[in-house]
Parts: structure tokens; sequence; C-alpha cells
């Protein structure tokens, strides 16, 4: 497993309590999922390099949580379960009252790791 990055527990350790929760779950979760992941900070937010490719970044903001990217794949398998998520093209948002659910989160992080190998391959 990756060492953790002091920045990012800088940056979880100023977020409100639930949003440092929720991130702290979304963290641990991508840590179990892809335990070779390394931690850093990217464009300011905590994010996992695979490889040392770009893999996912998650942020506070001020009334949700995101995770990026949301990739067309992952939207395309999954657009019933994500519906009532707020999104931009490349993210998706949850709080506290309407968190990821686990299996969403592992899903979705597990989509990335394979689009990573795809892109890897061509």
């Amino acid at each position: 497993m990756s060492a953790r990055d002091p920045r990012v527990d800088a940056y979880l350790a100023a977020l409100p309590a639930d949003q440092q929760g929720l991130l702290e779950g979304v963290r641990a979760t991508i840590r179990r999922v892809v335990p070779d992941a390394e931690e850093t900070i990217a464009y300011d937010m905590p994010a996992f390099r695979l490889g040392g490719r770009f893999l996912v970044s998650y942020a506070g903001w001020k009334r949700h949580c995101s995770l990026y990217p949301l990739t067309d794949s992952f939207l395309a398998a999954h657009a019933a379960e994500i519906e009532g998520f707020g999104r931009t093209k490349g993210s998706i948002h949850f709080t506290a009252a309407k968190p990821l659910p686990p299996a969403l989160l592992d899903e979705l992080i597990r989509t990335r790791v394979a689009d990573l190998a795809v892109e890897g391959s061509e």
C-alpha cells in the first residue's frame, strides 16, 4: 500500500467534519481497491496516480463533495445508479445526506483503472 501524503491529510483536516468523513471514506476505498496507487495533490485536490498516470481526484466544495473523472464508459454503464446525484461532465457530486453507495464508488474506481489499462495498451 502506498504511503499517505501529508498534504492530503492537511487538505482533509481543513474541511467541515461531514465532508472530512465522506472524503476519508473515498480515500480509504481508493487505497483498498487500488493499493498500488500513489496518493498526491493535483490541481489543489487530493488525487491518486497509478503507474505514473492520473487515476482519480476528489474534493470538498461549499455544498458538496466531488469525485473526478466521471468517464463516458462509467456513465453509460451506470446511468440509472447515478441518477439523482449532481454532476458535471467530468465529476459526480455527493453529500453526507446523499453519499455515493459503496458498491458504486468501488465500480467507479475499477472502471477508471480499466480505462487506464486500455489507454496504456493503445
